[in-house]
């Protein structure tokens, strides 16, 4: 019986019930007399009752009427606070986003990006990860992170990808160095000199030594480091050079100590992509980062 019992019908009988007039209250509710009528009807069929007495004078309500009246205003007095909670909650958009990045995005683009997110969301707390491309992949589609930020991969099913930046790959070498005087360095030309490796078994690791494999030569770093302003401090210390993304030498190797040139090579023009698991729709908070991001 109460799946019958619709809150609008119950609020209309509120109205009929306070204008003593089934012809009044219809024309407060901006509906036809005849189907307010039929509600009403509809609505002591559900309750097995009669609610009102009908007279050519008006409407009186009956001792059941004027139990369902009492209830029936704080019913919809109640409906009407949840819908503007509703309306209230969703003019800000809260919560937390869980996410995943790699290095040289958590260096060189999400900070400042990040800042102007989170001052026009107030609400919105960004829970932010570093791990490396596969690992920042595999964290979206486990759902343990809801957006990801890493290098250019193919995309497995289930997940979506946007393009985020540009970020190719550079030499940095101290600037006193023979290579400084050309305009861009080949990869074969880096190799012939020491080199800072980064992160060893990291994704930018493992890419340049399949590189250097497929040119049939030797990728074995004279000192290897875990970080981009380490591998900079080596190659300032004149340990040898190093291939970084060019977000990181600008972060770390920006001043006339250095030289920073292109890696001439057609895999060096890396992209950095955003990642997140196809859900339609999004979390608004999700979505609100996703956009910034994008935007």
């Amino acid at each position: 019986m109460a799946r019958r019992i619709d809150p609008y019908s119950v609020r209309l009988f509120v109205a009929a019930a306070q204008a003593g007039s089934i012809v009044r209250a219809a024309q407060q509710e901006h509906i036809a007399a005849s189907a307010l009528s039929r509600r009403l009807a509809d609505l002591e069929h559900s309750f097995g009752t009669a609610l009102l007495v009908r007279s050519p004078r008006g409407i009186a309500l009956t001792d059941a009427g004027r139990l369902v009246f009492e209830r029936g205003l704080k019913i919809d007095e109640d409906l009407q606070a949840l819908v503007r909670e509703v309306q209230a909650e969703g003019a800000e958009v809260r919560g937390t986003v869980r996410l995943y990045a790699n290095m040289s995005a958590v260096i060189g683009f999400l900070p400042e990006r990040l800042q102007r997110f989170m001052a026009a969301h107030a609400g919105v707390t960004v829970s932010l990860h570093e791990e490396d491309t596969p690992d920042v992949i595999r964290a979206c589609l486990d759902d343990r992170a809801d957006v990801g930020v890493g290098v250019e991969m193919p995309v497995p099913a289930g997940l979506d990808a946007w393009h985020f930046e540009s970020d190719p790959l550079q030499v940095v070498m101290p600037a006193n160095h023979e290579l400084a005087a050309r305009h861009a360095v080949t990869f074969s030309q880096a190799l012939a000199h020491p080199l800072i490796g980064i992160h060893h078994g990291g994704a930018l690791d493992r890419s340049l030594h399949e590189r250097a494999q497929a040119l049939g030569q030797p990728f074995a770093p004279k000192v290897s480091v875990s970080s981009f302003d380490a591998v900079c401090r080596m190659v300032e210390a004149g340990l040898g050079i190093a291939i970084v993304p060019q977000s990181a030498a600008a972060a770390y190797a920006g001043t006339q100590r250095f030289a920073r040139r292109a890696l001439d090579a057609p895999w060096a023009a890396r992209n950095l992509h955003l990642y997140a698991l196809h859900r339609h729709p999004q979390p608004r908070a999700v979505q609100a980062l996703l956009d910034s991001l994008r935007g």
